[in-house]
């Protein structure tokens, strides 16, 4: 089970303003491109699961995830999640040919997407995604994520923090963006649920 804490910051300006609030504790920035699978007769999704293939860095990893039962309450999410690396080579054959993905050996992902969600040979298909820009920062003993995801039909900006203890997470983040003036509100959905709506959140 992955905890995050999800807050939604409302603009360009307030990312930038906490960006460089959090710059001394900088650590890492990452380029992310996100795709997603889904059976023809939309097998995972209609089980609230997500396939997803995340590129990093212009293709120096590949990471294969199946994401499944989220919820999302009060800025705290929880999703079951597993994941897989993959050669990012087999990992564009799969995106170009989403058949492929079933005959990745040997794979818990692959097989759960086979028999539990009852994916049939040749039965996937890509439905896009969306690219993500990621700076990790090591900030008061959490790893923060501040992000900047690109749609097509918009941009959203949102820090996350997975924690075992998401309440304090929480606490310490709001602190955080309440004390330097920084809006912000509960993220109320996933990436991948924004992406499938073709819509930014109100």
């Amino acid at each position: 089970m992955e905890v995050e804490v999800k807050l939604r910051l409302p603009s360009a300006a307030a990312h930038e303003r906490l960006s460089a609030i959090l710059s001394p504790y900088h650590r890492r920035t990452h380029l992310q491109e996100n795709l997603f699978f889904d059976g023809h007769n939309a097998e995972l999704s209609s089980n609230l699961a997500a396939l997803r293939l995340r590129f990093y860095d212009l293709d120096s990893r590949c990471v294969l995830s199946l994401k499944s039962k989220p919820q999302i309450s009060d800025g705290i999410s929880r999703i079951e999640e597993q994941e897989e690396p993959i050669d990012p080579t087999v990992g564009r054959h799969c995106v170009a040919e989403p058949w492929r993905l079933l005959q990745i050996e040997p794979s818990d992902i692959i097989k759960r997407v086979r028999e539990e969600f009852k994916v049939a040979a040749e039965g996937l298909v890509c439905l896009g995604g969306f690219r993500n820009v990621r700076a990790v920062f090591e900030w008061n003993g959490l790893n923060l994520e501040l992000d900047e995801t690109h749609y097509s039909f918009g941009t959203c900006f949102e820090i996350e923090c997975e924690s075992s203890e998401p309440e304090i997470a929480k606490n310490l983040l709001e602190l955080l963006l309440k004390s330097n003036g920084i809006e912000y509100k509960y993220s109320e959905v996933s990436k991948f649920a924004i992406f499938r709506a073709g819509k930014l959140p109100d």
